[in-house]
């Protein structure tokens, strides 16, 4: 059988992987364990409460006795880790949840899936992957002419977010080579798309310009990102599950880097066609103090994934932003849900 347990499945990428899974039949049966934190919306797979296919358990991946016990139950065929606090801005005003959950929880789940392993006969632990999904931004910040980030470059976290995120992957790393777990890992660019939490830039930058409000641009808005589309992300972790060699890390870029500025004018541009009323959007921009530390390139060579195992994307960012701004505004609710914070108080009001 083949059975994924994908943790973190409730947030913006996790879910756009467990829906990829069941909607293209990848796999027997997910489990997703959340623990259903401000950024786990059960929205997000709302319609998949009903399919006999996907199990939803809520758990921290820091509680060892409810993932092993999650584990032993389930008897998974690949346990591949999206759970993680991953809001840069947040980690510098709050650090302390950030190391709880990325480090100290991908530790305890990383010590969960070597007991269930070793205890797994040898054709099972042929089989058996840990997939830990990771982030460039543990590499830390490249200058304009530095070449891309790539699987041998040496790590440089530059905020409490990446740090927890590079020390998070080092424990996956150990665990490979000491114990012997099989594992994979991925650093991807940043990514966007559909259910993306508003906090992030895309989708606080089109919501604030349906509603008028001001698009807060850091620093000069000169920093540059990789932008990654979520589909295009979620096929290179599947593609790595499938074909990745053991032990290996596999960096997932989009090719496309774009200032913040640019990101922001291509939204602009966008809603001024679908949205007129506030036209031209670009009006509504404003420069507001750069964050501490505020990293200024990042940039991904893919051609390891690319080349061993033949995957690439396939959203160029004109197209994927496209399709991203067309989202947003198609789904007023699930936004609407999302900003209140009306998901929150039912999940609240359900719990006690």
């Amino acid at each position: 059988m083949n059975s994924i347990i994908v943790t973190g499945g409730l947030g913006f990428i996790g879910s756009n992987f467990i829906r990829i899974l069941l909607n293209e039949n990848l796999c027997d049966s997910v489990l997703n364990v959340d623990r259903q934190t401000y950024a786990g919306n059960p929205e997000n797979l709302i319609e998949f409460e009903k399919d006999s296919r996907y199990q939803f358990l809520k758990a921290d991946i820091g509680d060892t006795r409810k993932v092993e016990s999650a584990i032993s139950e389930f008897c998974p065929s690949s346990i591949i880790n999206f759970a993680a606090e991953s809001h840069v801005d947040r980690s510098i005003d709050t650090p302390e949840p950030f190391v709880e959950t990325n480090v100290l929880g991908t530790l305890r789940l990383l010590q969960a899936s070597r007991n269930y392993f070793s205890q797994l006969e040898e054709k099972g632990k042929n089989g058996f992957r840990f997939l830990h999904v990771s982030t460039d931004e543990v590499y830390g910040s490249l200058e304009t002419d530095d070449h891309a980030f790539c699987e041998t470059t040496s790590y440089a976290p530059n905020s409490p977010y990446s740090a927890s995120k590079a020390g998070a992957d080092h424990l996956v790393r150990s665990y490979h080579h000491t114990f012997g777990l099989p594992t994979l890992t991925t650093n991807c660019s940043n990514n966007y798309g559909p259910f993306q939490f508003p906090e992030k830039l895309i989708p606080l930058m089109i919501l604030n310009a349906c509603e008028g409000k001001n698009l807060p641009i850091y620093g000069d808005g000169a920093n540059i990102r990789d932008w990654l589309h979520v589909e295009d992300h979620c096929r290179g972790i599947f593609t790595v599950l499938e074909k990745g060699r053991v032990g290996e890390t596999y960096c997932i870029g989009g090719d496309s880097e774009k200032t913040n500025l640019e990101v922001v004018d291509t939204i602009c541009e966008a809603l001024d066609k679908d949205r007129p009323g506030n036209a031209p959007h670009q009006n509504l921009k404003t420069f507001v103090k750069d964050r501490p530390g505020h990293d200024r390139r990042y940039a991904i060579d893919f051609s390891k994934i690319r080349n061993e195992l033949g995957w690439e994307p396939r959203f160029s960012f004109e197209e994927g932003m496209a399709q991203t701004v067309n989202w947003y505004l198609t789904h007023s609710e699930w936004c609407d849900n999302v900003t209140s914070g009306k998901y929150q108080r039912e999940r609240l009001g359900s719990d006690e």
